[in-house]
Parts: structure tokens; sequence; C-alpha cells
């Protein structure tokens, strides 16, 4: 591999935006060995090159993900990513479930209602009632978020 001077600041950025190839040591393809333009560890890049070398240079899947450090079903999620999306299908999204999908309006309406009373009740205190009443488990650090969020409105 060509000495390339990593600089921080990229890979700080990579970090930041989530393309940071988790295994940059895995990929073994020569245009990422022999060529300081493609960086194993920019994963954008890693995956684009990956399906362009199965797509245009007729590499199997098999042969393609050894050589870019991924998968072979890594390989078809970007493949369809990558179909459905274009080049932002390949940026990684984060994981599972987007805000408090468990703390709907109904259930925050009724924890505003029962801190309204006297004595206020702990956090662990609504846990328990929002449980009894809804039949939802809420996790501690979710309402607590919920609460301060709703205080600073």
């Amino acid at each position: 591999m060509p000495s390339s001077p990593r600089l921080p600041a990229k890979t700080r950025a990579l970090r930041q935006q989530n393309l940071l190839h988790p295994h940059p040591e895995t990929v073994t393809d020569p245009l990422f060995r022999h060529t300081s333009f493609f960086d194993p560890q920019d994963s954008l890049q890693v995956k684009y090159e990956m399906l362009r070398r199965v797509s245009v240079d007729r590499v199997s899947v098999t042969e393609a993900a050894a050589a870019f450090g991924f998968s072979r079903p890594s390989f078809y999620q970007a493949q369809t990513a990558f179909t459905q999306d274009g080049l932002l299908g390949l940026v990684p999204h984060k994981r599972g479930p987007r805000g408090g999908h468990k703390l709907t309006v109904e259930i925050m309406a009724f924890v505003r209602r029962e801190r309204a009373v006297s004595p206020r009740p702990t956090v662990d205190q609504l846990i328990h009632r929002v449980h009894r009443e809804f039949g939802v488990l809420v996790h501690r650090r979710s309402l607590q978020r919920q609460l301060a969020q709703q205080e600073k409105k």
C-alpha cells in the first residue's frame, strides 16, 4: 500500500458521518492497495467500488465481497440500497426506532397530569403508573429525556 498520510481530520469526518469502514485492513482490492486516491477507510467508496466491480468488471459477488472486506449478505444489502436510493443508499443509517415511540401523545398527557398532582411523583413512580395504566414498559432514561424536552418548551 502506498504511503499516503491519513489525515486525522479525514478520519474524524468519516467517523462523524458514520462512514468509517470498521475493518479497512480487510480491503484487499488492488485499487485500494496501490493508489492513494482510493481510501480503504471510506466505507462509501469501498461499497461503491465493490458494486462497480461486480456490475462492470463482472467479478463474482463472493470474490468482490471478500476483496472489499464485506460479507455476501452485506453486498446484497448494499446493492439493494444503491438500486433504490443511489449513493445515498450506501450511507449507513442509524439503527433502531427513531425517537420515543412508546411515549405517545396520550401517554405524555397522562404523565403531565400525574406530575401536576401533589406530591409530585418520581420518574420511577411515573414509569409504574404508565405501565399500570397503558401496559407499556417505558425506559427510565427515555421518560427523563421527554420530560426535560418538555420543560425546555
